[in-house]
Formats: structure tokens, sequence, C-alpha cells
């Protein structure tokens, strides 16, 4: 039977609601994504609580002006299964660069502390995500969550051993050097998400994004790349399972 996995989303406080729609939907697993101490606290009790959900724990970005205080405290439980999402905006630039620099290097020497798999947002700021990552070396297991580079971008990230996690932005057709990127990225190394509530995909642009939706973006990465959506399901969600060691 065909499963998907949304492996980065951050469910809502209607978190079963969207869990039960998603499996209707027949998406199989979930990985809750915190930003900060609260969000990621708030991740792993929802893990707790609902079968084939996962945590991960740390502060993007945008709060990094917050520091790390007790993300590491929070990789020790169970349900924790990645570090992150970590990395750099600057697009937005809602923490100063030099704090966001230090925490996504704080946050690289926890997962290759942990041992834990690495989730990374970049925006707006390849070169020096890069610069980072390899002066603080690379943690074993990384993926580049919603994934909006080109092709010389997505060669940076597989060189370095990354996965690369495709969103709904796929399915906007104005997103060329995106999906071309996507057309292109080795099966063994995607990954599908949703970002939910964010990045909500085609048809459905302008409303709320929530889990279900990850199988429209398989559905386009399975066009993109001439497969049929069962190959697309098939592998992606093993990567998933490997990727976290869930399975």
């Amino acid at each position: 039977m065909i499963e998907w996995f949304d492996n980065h989303c951050h469910l809502s406080e209607n978190a079963e609601e969207e869990i039960l729609k998603a499996r209707k939907a027949l998406v199989a697993g979930f990985i809750n994504v915190g930003t900060d101490f609260e969000t990621s606290s708030e991740a792993i009790e929802k893990a707790k609580m609902l079968p084939d959900v996962w945590a991960t724990a740390g502060v993007h970005p945008h709060e990094a002006r917050k520091g790390i205080e007790g993300i590491e405290d929070l990789l020790e439980d169970s349900n924790v299964v990645a570090v992150g999402e970590a990395g750099l905006d600057y697009h937005y630039d809602h923490s100063p660069r030099e704090d966001q620099k230090k925490v996504f290097a704080e946050q690289i020497e926890m997962a290759n502390k942990s041992e834990l798999p690495l989730v990374i947002h970049t925006r707006e700021a390849w070169e020096d995500t890069f610069k980072i990552l390899d002066s603080e070396g690379v943690p074993k297991s990384i993926v580049f969550h919603c994934f909006t580079g080109g092709t010389t971008e997505a060669k940076e990230c597989l060189e370095r051993g990354a996965y690369l996690s495709f969103s709904g932005i796929i399915t906007f057709k104005k997103s060329e050097s995106l999906r071309e990127a996507a057309s292109e990225c080795p099966l063994d190394r995607a990954m599908i998400e949703t970002d939910s509530p964010y990045l909500t995909p085609a048809p459905f642009r302008g409303k709320k994004n929530e889990p279900a939706n990850v199988v429209l973006v398989g559905q386009e990465l399975a066009y993109l790349q001439g497969k049929s959506p069962e190959e697309i399901a098939s592998a992606t969600t093993q990567n998933a399972l490997d990727f976290y060691g869930l399975r």
C-alpha cells in the first residue's frame, strides 16, 4: 500500500484532527519540528500523545537571539529524533546575523556530539551556511528542509552528504530553478514535507497548510522526475525512516 511521510511539519493545537485527516490520505508518519525551547517542548509532548509522530528540538534562525539554553537537555528525550530546525535566514533577519551564526554553529556541535541528524533551514544565506557547516564539521546526517535552491546549491548540498526535502513550493510554476533541482535530485537523497501551516501547495495556495497535503508535494515530485507516485512515496518514506533512525 502506498504510504507517505511528512518529514517536516509544525502541528497546531488541533494536532489530533490534522493527523486523522492525514492518515486518511495515507500519510504514515510525521516529524513535528521545534523552533525554540518552548515549541520543542510542545513537540515532544505531542509526540508522546500521538502515534507515528516524532519531535525535533532546536532553535530556528528567527529565534536565535534567545540562545540555545535548555535545548541540549531536550535531546535526551526518546521522542526527539533530530536537532533543529537550525540555520540562517538572511531574508527576514528577525535575529541579528551574528546571533544566527553562533546558534547555528552551536547546534551543529550538538548534532555531532549527540549523533542525531541535523535539520537545516537556510534562506538567502547559502555561502555562510556552507562555510559554517564545513568549519564546524558536517554531521553524519543532514537535511536541507524546504530546499529552495537551484541545481548549483543542490550539488553543494549533495556533496556534503545531505538530503534535500521538498515542500509545496515545487508546485509553484514560477519556481523554475527549484523545480529543475527537484527533477534532478537522486531519489535516494529526496524527502518531502509540508512545513505546515506554511507553504500550502497548489491548488490550495492561500489556505492554511496541513500534513495531508504532503501527498500533493509527492505527486508533483513524481511528475517532475517522470516517476510513479508509488515509487516516490516508497523512496521518500524509506528515506525519512532511515534518516531519523525510526526503522
